[in-house]
Parts: structure tokens; C-alpha cells; sequence
């Protein structure tokens, strides 16, 4: 196809219909790698996969895994001669539910309301699965550069074997720009590249207080309850103002994406506040959500409200997790967090705190040089606003993986979400608007990359 910017347009507005077919036959898949229940349709998934992009004619098509890992569908499109190579990554593993008796529409049954298709993984990561097979449909199978697509199976389980499928398909994967469609942009019309991201570490912390259970009557007074001695350490990673309180932690505030604007409003009804409810520690919303650390118990190991009886609990156990701002080390990080627990708990209980299973390290690049500047050049025209920098809240722990194991490679952090797409929660959607956008702004890059 010739490589203009009107005919590489219309050759992605042509091809997004099958796209939005496909996204939806994807989304009926319900590919729960977490869940063992799911492995079959993560299996299933995968195939679909590998069926839609061996529709394009690629030279090299794999399904890989690692040991004990999920299925990741490599594809490759080799590069014309003089021509970078780009590695197009996404996901096609999904979050479960949540309880599908919570869901507007079933999560696995794609539905258009609004201008937006719910369903699980519409957003997170199925789009970003389609973006790049529409770009790659829109070229005909014949990119302007070369590209090996690289879909994984096991993003939403925390990626455990992504390093070794990395060190095992090193040359396989090797590129010279790395696009991750699996982020989001800050509006539907705004385009963002992803320039840092929090990390995440998680504790168990168990308290013991007493022997046995005793009669809340006849002991209660002088003794007291591991509940509420654990309630008590928990009480204490926040401060009056909702700041994180575990010392020596690292925040990264003032930087450039921390002044991207974030209307309170608008934040406070997509979170879904209640009436009354504060928001939770100092400075700007960007700066608390993308540059700050954060505290959440998931959950607690104690007696049920409709359980209970009138005894003093011995045990009792809950779950800590902390997001960490750019420039913090994880495991030191984790080791304040678990000090800090044990400091806490009052009355001589005994405490252990155990490590969770999960690490992921705080990441941020800068987003200077050539890959990057053809970047926001191709966002800006395609949705015809400039592309911004920012930061998110979450963590996505293989992309300081892609980094280290290929250092000279340019790493853009791309998507087609948005604030309104409840990732991971309840009726998940994404803006088919942006969508279509999203695909020529990808379809936009490839040419830019052009030598």
C-alpha cells in the first residue's frame, strides 16, 4: 500500500469493522489463566490468537511457554531491507469477574451501550490484541518495518514466567522498539504515552495474642483480641491525613506528568465514592495516584459477622499491599512495610509477617529520542491532540523486564484505554471511538519508524 498518511487512514477505517468482530469473539473467550478452571479457554484463546494473525501471512508463527507457563502467540513479519524491527505486545489473558451477578450485561457476552463495548478484557487486553492485528490488516500483511507480534498468556497472574520465555526467545524477540498496548490514555480524545508506573509489593501479616479462644465475659478486660490487636497495626500505615505513615518510603512528586490536570469531580464519580467520603492523603490527584506510595488491606482471616461468637479470638491474619512510587526499590520496600508492621501491633502479640508472592518494580523512562518523538508525532495527528506524558497508578512488573533484557531497544508504553474503562472491575468497557483511533495512531507510528 503506498504510505500516505490519507490512504494509511482509510486502510484502518476499513478494516476495524472485522476488528470489532474479532475483539468480540475474543471477549466471549474467557481466558482466566489464574483460574485452573480457565486453562482450557486460555488454551482456546490463545488458538484464536495464533488463527487471526497466521490470517496475515506472518513467516514465523509459534504458540510458546515457558515451564508450568500460559500459552504466548509469536508471530513475525520479517523487516524489509534498512528497516527497524518493532515488537507489537499485548495480552490475552483477562482478570476474573468479580462476581458476575455484579456485571450490567455478562461479562463474557460483548455489549454496546453508549458508543462502548462491555465485556471482560474489552479493554484490558483484548483491544490491545486487535489494535495491533487491525494495523497489521491494514498494511495487508506487509508492514513498512518489520514486526514480531507477541501475545502473552499470563499478564493479569503477575507474568512469573515471562523472564524465562524472554531469556529462552531472546533472538526471537529482539527488536529495536518495543510497543506495550496495555495502558491507557488520560481521556478518549487525549493520546498518552506511558512514562512511569508504580510497583507493588504485598505482605501477610499473622498476630497472635492468646492460646485458645476464651469467653469474652469472663476474660475480656485485662485480655485482649488478636483482631483487634491486628486492626490496631493496621490502623498505623496511615496517617490522620491518609498519607502512607511507614517510614523511609520514596515518593516521586514534581515531576512533569504530575501536573497533568485531573478534574476532583470526575475522579471522585468514577471511583464511586460515597456521599461524604474523603480522598486520602496531600498534593495533587496525579501525584497521589501515579508518584506516591499506597496502602490497601485485601483482605483478613477472621470470623464472619453471621459466625461470630462471644470469644476472644487467638489469631488473626489479613493481607497488606502497597503500591511504590517511580525510583523505589520493591524488596527494600517491602521489608519498611513488614518492620513496620511489627513494630505496630500492640500488647506483646507475636507477629510474623510473611513475604506475598508477588513482586513488581516501580518503572519510569524518559521519553526523549527518536522512537519516541515519531511516537507523539503519530499520536498527536491521529487524534489530532497533542500526545501527553503520564504516570499510572498501577503496576505492570514485565515492562522493567523488557527493558533489562533488551537495554538498546525503545520502550513505548501505549493503549486504548481510558478513565471510564474499569480495568479489572465490574463492566469493564472500552470506547470503540478511541479504538478505531487508537489503530491508526499505531498504524501512524510503524510508518513514522520508517528509515
Amino acid at each position: 500500500m503506498a504510505h500516505t498518511r490519507d490512504s494509511i487512514a482509510a486502510a484502518v477505517e476499513a478494516v476495524i469493522p472485522g476488528a470489532r468482530s474479532d475483539l468480540e469473539r475474543l471477549v466471549r473467550i474467557p481466558s482466566i489463566w489464574a483460574d485452573p478452571a480457565h486453562a482450557a479457554d486460555t488454551e482456546a484463546s490463545a488458538a484464536a490468537v495464533a488463527e487471526l494473525a497466521g490470517a496475515l501471512n506472518p513467516a514465523n508463527l509459534q504458540i510458546l511457554r515457558a515451564e508450568g507457563g500460559a500459552p504466548a502467540v509469536v508471530a513475525q513479519w520479517p523487516a524489509p531491507e534498512g528497516q527497524p524491527t518493532v515488537l507489537l505486545y499485548a495480552h490475552h489473558d483477562v482478570q476474573p469477574t468479580g462476581g458476575d451477578e455484579h456485571w450490567t450485561s455478562p461479562p463474557f457476552e460483548p455489549t454496546e451501550r453508549d458508543g462502548r463495548l462491555y465485556g471482560r478484557g474489552a479493554a484490558d487486553d483484548k483491544a490491545g490484541v486487535m489494535t495491533h492485528l487491525a494495523v497489521l490488516r491494514a498494511y495487508e500483511g506487509k508492514p513498512p518495518v518489520g514486526v514480531t507480534l507477541f501475545i502473552e498468556g499470563e499478564e493479569e497472574s503477575g507474568s512469573p514466567t515471562l523472564p524465562q520465555l524472554l531469556r529462552e526467545h531472546h533472538e526471537l524477540l529482539a527488536a529495536d522498539v518495543i510497543v506495550i498496548a496495555d495502558a491507557a490514555n488520560p481521556a478518549v480524545d487525549v493520546p498518552a504515552l506511558t512514562t512511569s508506573l508504580r510497583g507493588l509489593v504485598d505482605v501477610v501479616i499473622d498476630v497472635s495474642l492468646l492460646e485458645r479462644p476464651l469467653h469474652s465475659g469472663v476474660f475480656g478486660g485485662p485480655v485482649g483480641d488478636a483482631l483487634t490487636a491486628l486492626t490496631h497495626a493496621l490502623a498505623s500505615l496511615h496517617d490522620e491525613k491518609g498519607e502512607v505513615a511507614v517510614p523511609g518510603l520514596h515518593a516521586n512528586t514534581g515531576t512533569d506528568a504530575a501536573a497533568l490536570d485531573i478534574p476532583e469531580a470526575e475522579w471522585r464519580a468514577e471511583a464511586g465514592l460515597v456521599e461524604g467520603a474523603e480522598l486520602l492523603g496531600t498534593g495533587t490527584l496525579a501525584e497521589r495516584i501515579y508518584h506516591k506510595p499506597a496502602i490497601a488491606v485485601l483482605g483478613i482471616d477472621a470470623p464472619s459477622v453471621a459466625q461470630a461468637s462471644n470469644v476472644l479470638l487467638p489469631r488473626a491474619r489479613a493481607m497488606v499491599s502497597m503500591r511504590l512510587a517511580p525510583g523505589e526499590d520493591a524488596l527494600a520496600a517491602r521489608e519498611k512495610l513488614a518492620e513496620h508492621l511489627r513494630a505496630h501491633a500492640p500488647w506483646g502479640a507475636q507477629v510474623t509477617v510473611e513475604h506475598g508472592s508477588g513482586v513488581a518494580e516501580p518503572f519510569s523512562l524518559d521519553a526523549n529520542g527518536g522512537a519516541y518523538d515519531a511516537a507523539k508525532r503519530a499520536f498527536s495527528e491521529a487524534y489530532g491532540t497533542a500526545t501527553v506524558e503520564m504516570g499510572i497508578g498501577g503496576s505492570i512488573p514485565f515492562i522493567a523486564e523488557f527493558a533489562r533484557t533488551f537495554p538498546g531497544a525503545a520502550v513505548l508504553v501505549t493503549g486504548v484505554g481510558d478513565p471510564a474503562s474499569r480495568w479489572h472491575g465490574i463492566d469493564e468497557s472500552l470506547s470503540l471511538s478511541m479504538f478505531a483511533t487508537g489503530a491508526r495512531a499505531e498504524a501512524f507510528l510503524l510508518d513514522e519508524l520508517r528509515r
